[in-house]
């Protein structure tokens, strides 16, 4: 033992003669990221959704006024021993009128700071890039959630449903039954990641699990051949990240394009200091203390063109686990 702990000594007493990590390492050269936002996401409801841009910042829905057929019409092998049917299409004398909504926010940055700390990474676009993902994900949220135009609170009643079983967990029943309430040519299914988990789980428990494919750059599991794309702000219990194993949440089925009848999303055209679509960047100008500013805008709004482009699952369960090793 005292051999032991002798050796040990002599070991800790002998020093390399040669520089150490602490020095070298202040004339190494440190690879560094750019920075790192853990809360940004793909934002596919933007990349899935058909888009419009306008002059005017405002978008009328012109509706006709429904009916079992637009119009009566003579069908007959005898048309002249029928009288022709007359008439005409009448149309909403008060449609509805979308005015974009606007998205803003300021970024001021120190000029010393930019000028002399502005490599390998340029400061001023690095904080520009930041910003302008942070509008991005709050006009997705908007998008989904706004009072106004938003797509949850725009589902008209009858295009409503909930859950066929008393738990509530999204069952391949629900996501038929929402299927044929937006049965002409169905784009995608909107839901919270969890929704997404638990729809999978009710497929594993009956045998169906979905087939899966690489679409608009992203792989999504498919129901009856139709995606179902992922957002955290279908929120769950009016979060995007809750913490409890339950919570509920809703399901949305999309049609989308103006040619559809379908949901569009709206941006504004022609922006000056247009930086992508529907968002500009201004330069303020420079203060007396050094300070740049940068005002960022960004114009969106949504319409949907009829009742049965879009159908909601309401009060879905995502907590619902099941023991596939009792007998």
């Amino acid at each position: 033992k005292n051999q032991t702990i002798k050796k040990k000594n002599m070991s800790e007493s002998i020093k390399i003669n040669a520089l150490g990590k602490a020095a070298a390492y202040q004339l190494a050269d440190v690879t560094k990221t750019k920075p790192q936002f853990g809360l940004l996401t793909p934002k596919w409801l933007s990349r899935f959704l058909e888009f419009k841009g306008l002059d005017a910042g405002i978008y009328r829905v012109n509706r006709v006024k429904e009916g079992n057929t637009p119009l009566e019409v003579l069908c007959s092998s005898k048309p002249k021993s029928d009288t022709i049917p007359q008439g005409f299409i009448d149309y909403e004398e008060k449609p509805r009128e979308y005015i974009l909504n606007s998205i803003s926010t300021i970024i001021n940055v120190n000029t010393q700071v930019a000028d002399v700390f502005s490599s390998p990474y340029d400061q001023i676009k690095e904080q520009l890039a930041l910003a302008v993902e942070s509008l991005r994900e709050r006009q997705e949220s908007q998008l989904i959630n706004n009072d106004d135009y938003g797509l949850l609170k725009n589902v008209t009643d009858s295009q409503r449903i909930q859950p066929h079983n008393s738990v509530g967990a999204p069952t391949p029943d629900d996501l038929d039954e929402l299927i044929s309430k937006v049965w002409k040519e169905p784009s995608f299914f909107l839901a919270h990641p969890r929704a997404i988990a638990a729809f999978e789980r009710e497929c594993t428990r009956r045998g169906v699990p979905p087939v899966t494919a690489n679409i608009n750059g992203g792989n999504f599991i498919l129901w009856r051949g139709i995606p179902l794309i992922p957002s955290d702000k279908m929120l769950v219990d009016g979060l995007k990240n809750p913490k409890s194993q339950s919570g509920k949440t809703n399901i949305l089925l999309i049609r989308t394009g103006e040619t559809k009848r379908g949901v569009i999303g709206l941006y504004q055209t022609g922006l000056q200091g247009e930086h992508s679509r529907g968002l500009s960047i201004r330069f303020r100008g420079i203060d007396d203390k050094g300070v740049a500013s940068y005002l960022l805008s960004l114009y969106c709004s949504a319409a949907i063109l009829a009742d049965d482009a879009i159908a909601v699952l309401e009060d879905v369960e995502v907590g619902e686990y099941y023991d596939y090793n009792r007998d």
